[in-house]
């Protein structure tokens, strides 16, 4: 094989999520987040339809969105706890909310597009990491209600959160946790 990286190798061994409680100031500025989402926009993407956007929550709308959203979690019937963890979720210093965004196409379906969203997630998360941020993926409340997506992040008719990307300055390296057993995930057929 001639075109082996082994840095990516290592990497990809080796890549590890920050959670975002671990993440401090600054966060990237905004030509860094523009080279970030460029990176993670190196996904598949059947047709080219680019069924997906991103929505980037700065420090400003972060902290105003932290009361709406821990009043949000007390009205759907959670407590207290539920609400006060789904309002700390937001102090990282930068979200990226990745919007599955399916577009309308008799050939390629919306579980494909959806799939796109989701590898764009991934891609962020890695960008970031190989970039020296620490990065996280995380979904919450914040991105699996509709109408909280809809009221706040202007999400419309079949958008979704995909994923909500925390970025930052990296904190202590989290602790290794259990991989899969990959011989107990995979069948193989001759």
């Amino acid at each position: 094989m001639t075109h082996r990286n082994d840095d990516a190798l290592r990497f990809l061994a080796s890549r590890r999520s920050h959670p975002p409680k671990l993440l401090a100031q600054p966060g990237p500025d905004r030509d860094q987040l523009s080279q970030l989402l460029t990176l993670a926009a190196r996904v598949p993407d059947h047709g080219k339809l680019e069924p997906w956007r991103f929505i980037v929550l700065g420090r400003q709308t972060l902290d105003a969105l932290a009361p709406v959203l821990h009043a949000a979690v007390l009205d759907s019937g959670l407590d207290q706890a539920a609400a006060d963890k789904a309002a700390s979720a937001l102090a990282s210093p930068v979200i990226v909310a990745v919007v599955s965004s399916p577009v309308d196409s008799p050939k390629v379906p919306q579980w494909e597009q959806v799939l796109s969203a989701g590898a764009l997630c991934l891609g962020l998360v890695n960008a970031a990491l190989a970039s020296g941020w620490g990065a996280a993926w995380l979904t919450g409340h914040a991105a699996l209600d509709q109408e909280f997506g809809r009221a706040h992040l202007g999400l419309s008719g079949a958008e979704r959160v995909a994923g909500l990307i925390h970025i930052g300055t990296r904190g202590d390296t989290p602790p290794e946790r259990p991989r899969p057993d990959i011989a107990a995930k995979t069948e193989w057929r001759p």
